[in-house]
């Protein structure tokens, strides 16, 4: 039995919260086969980012490489870049990929800081994100993030408008807003789509990470974008509702593998 595989590009977390280890998790508990091409080490916990080199880029392409030369990957999801050479590393790595799948589903996670406000790149990352954009299928920005990418504009329309005119497929969180609930607004040239979901108490660590690649692993294995949309916070949800402790501070989402997640597999 073949699974599908999913190309990570992302940084390495110590604290096994965010970045790769996340995406790993998330994309195994949802039924495809990560695969990964580091891009930055970073030396962090589970609350700050003290210090982020990234990886150099002529390195990020040859562990793509090896893996697109062998293996079939059927969706790629894009955490932080760590510098805008590697960003062009994944750009020419994603031609390659659609040369042999031209409808491969790229999840593009604009990551711009840690959730304090931490670098998380050598340079400016809203130039990386930039680049990458229009090769995305769908980028999932948070409220602050769709804000950066959008020169400081705060309507949430004319700021999907903006990324709808790169990107066919604009999923903007609404973890850090205010209210009740999480509002989460899917926009497409089809229209909008919104899910809500309650609000839980405290902070998490690698939330953005968790949803953005269970996206991907859900869109590997075939599922139209709204259904993976759909499930993919279903699954974010339930991680987040389960989180537990390993010091004070943000909680590392469950991610292992649920009844529910067993039952979308059939």
């Amino acid at each position: 039995m073949i699974r599908p595989s999913v190309l990570v590009f992302a940084g390495s977390d110590p604290s096994g919260g965010a970045g790769i280890q996340a995406d790993v998790q998330a994309i195994a508990a949802l039924g495809a086969h990560p695969l990964s091409s580091i891009t930055a080490l970073t030396v962090q916990d589970n609350d700050r980012v003290y210090k982020v080199q990234a990886v150099a880029a002529e390195l990020v392409l040859q562990q793509a490489r090896a893996l697109i030369d062998k293996m079939d990957i059927a969706a790629v999801k894009i955490g932080i870049a760590g510098s805008r050479a590697n960003a062009e590393a994944i750009a020419e790595a994603i031609g390659l990929l659609r040369q042999r799948r031209p409808n491969l589903h790229v999840v593009l996670d604009p990551v711009l800081a840690s959730g304090h406000g931490d670098t998380l790149s050598a340079d400016d990352p809203r130039e990386s994100v930039r680049l990458l954009l229009p090769l995305a299928t769908l980028v999932t920005p948070n409220l602050p993030e769709a804000a950066a990418l959008c020169e400081g504009e705060r309507r949430l329309d004319a700021q999907a408008e903006l990324l709808l005119a790169h990107c066919p497929n604009v999923l903007i969180k609404g973890g850090h807003g205010d209210g009740r609930d999480v509002v989460n607004r899917w926009f497409s040239k089809g229209g909008q789509r919104n899910w809500t979901w309650p609000r839980l108490e405290g902070g998490f660590h690698g939330s953005g990470c968790t949803l953005a690649s269970a996206i991907a692993a859900l869109l590997a294995r075939g599922m139209p974008m709204g259904d993976a949309l759909e499930r993919g916070q279903s699954y974010c949800q339930q991680a987040l509702t389960a989180a537990y402790a390993i010091a004070d501070g943000q909680r590392m989402p469950d991610r292992g593998i649920t009844l529910e997640n067993r039952e979308s597999r059939t």
